[in-house]
């Protein structure tokens, strides 16, 4: 069964070219097409997706709005910005609604389909012009008077590593020597502990504290 995919765009020359490309690989199966935030969320009620690829600007509700709404009932779906904006006032907020991903439009068509796979298997895809901006978010976050987090143990500590690394979870078992069952459960304990939402985050903290070299 194939990746089950919502393109979500106000631009129909962008959807169909998205849809022409997306249709030649043989595990991704385009379920539907929304040219506004609120179709986006009316369609993911009807077509359960596995992904939404969701453009920021567009009319009735934008992006985050729409991605908002569609975490509220349903945590499971994955959702990547497809986007032209690359600064600070529209990545945060669209990382703070709950996006696995955020690509921009020049993005290699390639690097466009990992992304799609990468974030169903549970990874976080940003894209290199845009890390900056979350680093720099999560460091005027981070000088902030806040609680101390519970330390991490020295295996959680090499998980972070990995994740830092942009690894999935299959690779930093292969890496350490242990089930993926049990990556799962220091990327859980991990989260928790350092009070994180998701993979991206947890990379951009290990990347700031220098646990990626």
């Amino acid at each position: 069964m194939g990746i089950r995919l919502l393109i979500a765009d106000d631009h129909k020359v962008v959807r169909r070219g998205l849809h022409f490309f997306l249709k030649t690989q043989k595990d991704i199966d385009i379920v539907g097409e929304a040219e506004n935030g609120q179709e986006a969320v009316e369609l993911v009620r009807s077509l359960n997706p596995d992904v939404i690829l969701m453009d920021l600007s567009m009319p009735v509700m934008d992006g985050v709005e729409a991605t908002k709404e569609i975490r509220t009932f349903n945590q499971e779906i994955k959702v990547i910005i497809l986007t032209s904006y690359a600064d600070q006032d529209h990545v945060i907020p669209a990382i703070q609604a709950g996006a696995s991903g955020y690509q921009l439009k020049d993005v290699e068509p390639d690097e466009l389909v990992h992304t799609i796979r990468e974030v169903l298997n549970g990874e976080s895809k940003l894209h290199p012009k845009v890390t900056s901006h979350v680093m720099s978010h999560l460091m005027q976050t981070n000088q902030k008077e806040q609680k101390p987090l519970t330390p991490l143990t020295n295996r959680e500590n090499d998980v972070l590593k990995e994740i830092a690394k942009g690894r999935s979870n299959k690779e930093i078992a292969a890496a350490l020597y242990i089930t993926e069952k049990t990556v799962k459960t220091h990327v859980s304990n991990i989260l928790s502990k350092l009070e994180l939402a998701d993979r991206t985050q947890a990379a951009l903290y290990a990347v700031k504290n220098g646990l990626d070299e």
